[in-house]
C-alpha cells in the first residue's frame, strides 16, 4: 500500500460508552485475595465498569454506535454495513451486528460479527477500509463492544481484576483528500490457543454440568506467557505499518495501543524509541475491553479535543488467537 492520494476510508465520527457501575480495586479485594497496590503495580489498573446482569453487548454496542452516528452528522438509514468486533456477542446467532442494525434503524446496511479478540476493532476496519475504497459502500459502522465481565470467573485472582465491559465506535466514509488509512497489518499464530482463551461454550466443550463446575466456560489466560508474546507483538506490527505507509515512529502524532497492561505499553514506547505521552492510554479507568479497548481510546481522545485534522495516528492490538493487528491513518476531521 502506498500514500499517494486516492479514496480512503477515513473516520468521520466516534462515541464510547461503558455502563455505570464502577468495581475499583478496593471492592476487588472484597472478592478476592488481592490488593489496589499489587492490582496497580502490576497492570496500572485502578477500575472498571461492569454492566448491570440484564445487559447485554448489543445494549451497549448501541449506545456508542448511536454516539459515532450523532458525532459523524448522520443517521442510520444512511449506513451501508455495519460490523461488530466482538467476542462476547448476545446469542451464537443471530449476530450482534444484526440486532444493532434493527436498534438502529439502519434499514439499508448489512451486518456481521467479526472475531479476533483484543485485535477486532483494527481487523474490522481494515474490512471497512475495502469495502469504501472499492466504492462498494460510502458509510460503514465499526463497533468494538465486549461485556467480559460476563465470562469472569470471580475466583481466578490473575484474571478478575484485568478485565471491564464497554463498547467504543467508529463512523467511515471515503475520503480523497489524502486523509484516512493509509495502511494495515494483520497476523495470527495459531498455535498459542491455550495461553489466552474461553475454551468451553463451543463445539469442542459444550456446555454441561461438567465443564459449567469446572469453568471451563470463563477466561482463561497465562499471563506470564501473554506478557511476553505481547511486548513483541505490538511495537513489531506498529513498525511493519509505518513501513508500508512510508513513514516512521517520529512521524506519528498518536498512537492508541489496546489497553491491556500499562507495562506493555510501556514496553512498546521503548522499542519504538517514543515518548510515553504521544500514547493514548485510560488502563487506569477501565481495564481491558478486549475489542471495545482501542475504540474507546480513540473516542475519548477525540471527544477531549486531542486529535487534529492531518494527525498522523497508529492503532494497535493484540490477543487471544493468538492474533495481532495494526493500522496508520491520516486523521480526518
Amino acid at each position: 500500500m502506498t500514500t499517494e492520494n486516492k479514496r480512503r476510508a477515513a473516520i468521520i465520527g466516534t462515541g464510547f460508552y461503558v455502563p455505570e457501575r464502577v468495581m475499583t480495586n478496593h471492592d476487588m479485594e472484597k472478592i478476592v485475595d488481592t490488593s489496589d497496590q499489587w492490582i496497580v503495580e502490576r497492570t496500572g489498573i485502578k477500575e472498571r465498569h461492569i454492566a448491570a446482569d440484564d445487559v447485554a453487548t448489543s445494549d451497549i454496542a448501541y449506545e456508542a454506535a448511536s454516539r459515532a452516528l450523532k458525532d459523524a452528522g448522520i443517521t442510520a438509514d444512511e449506513l451501508d454495513l455495519v460490523v461488530v468486533a466482538t467476542l462476547t456477542p448476545d446469542h451464537p446467532t443471530p449476530s450482534t451486528a444484526s440486532l444493532l442494525q434493527k436498534r438502529l434503524g439502519a434499514t439499508h446496511a448489512a451486518a456481521f460479527d467479526l472475531q479476533a479478540a483484543c485485535s477486532g476493532f483494527v481487523y474490522a476496519t481494515t474490512v471497512a477500509a475495502q469495502f469504501i475504497e472499492n466504492g462498494f459502500y460510502k458509510k460503514v459502522l465499526v463497533i468494538g463492544a465486549e461485556t467480559l465481565s460476563k465470562y469472569i470467573n470471580w475466583e481466578d485472582r490473575n484474571t478478575c481484576v484485568l478485565f471491564g465491559d464497554g463498547a467504543g465506535a467508529a463512523v467511515f466514509a471515503a475520503a480523497e483528500d489524502g486523509s484516512g488509512i493509509l495502511s494495515f497489518d494483520l497476523g495470527s499464530d495459531g498455535r498459542g490457543p491455550e495461553l489466552l482463551g474461553i475454551p468451553g461454550g463451543g463445539t469442542r466443550y459444550p456446555d454441561n454440568e461438567d465443564t459449567i463446575a469446572r469453568k471451563v466456560n470463563r477466561i482463561h489466560m497465562d499471563g506470564k506467557e501473554v506478557f511476553r508474546f505481547a511486548v513483541k507483538a505490538l511495537p513489531a506490527t506498529l513498525k511493519r505499518s509505518l513501513e508500508k505507509a512510508g513513514v516512521s515512529a517520529e512521524d506519528l502524532n498518536w498512537i492508541v495501543p489496546h489497553q491491556a497492561n500499562i507495562r506493555i505499553i510501556e514496553a512498546a514506547s521503548k522499542r519504538l524509541a517514543q515518548p510515553l505521552d504521544r500514547f493514548v492510554i485510560n488502563i487506569e479507568r477501565y481495564g481491558n475491553i478486549s475489542a471495545a479497548s482501542i475504540p474507546i481510546a480513540l473516542a475519548e481522545a477525540n471527544a477531549a479535543g486531542k486529535l487534529k485534522k492531518g494527525d498522523l495516528v497508529a492503532l494497535a492490538g493484540f490477543g487471544a488467537g493468538l492474533t495481532w493487528a495494526s493500522c496508520v491513518m491520516r486523521w480526518a476531521k
